[in-house]
């Protein structure tokens, strides 16, 4: 048998079984974990506000945060 007629069969099988994986929807019982505190990406929302103020202030230019400043903190 050639390479090729070996390929193709392995590779669809590579994408069905990848596919099976990636479909499943997330079941109620496991929605418990997502919505705990420690699966936040920022657990203090004021924190996170004030370092993103004083980046943008540092920065002198709008940052990721949508946040526009002139680099003196006066925004």
């Amino acid at each position: 048998m050639k390479k090729s007629q070996l390929l193709w069969p392995a590779a669809a099988f590579c994408v069905l079984i990848l596919n099976g994986c990636a479909m499943q929807p997330v079941q109620a019982w496991e929605k418990g974990k997502l919505a705990q505190p420690a699966m936040k990406f920022d657990q203090d929302p004021m924190r996170k506000a004030f370092l993103e103020h004083v980046y943008a202030s540092k920065e002198g230019a709008s940052g990721g945060s949508g946040v526009a400043g002139g680099g003196c903190g006066c925004n």
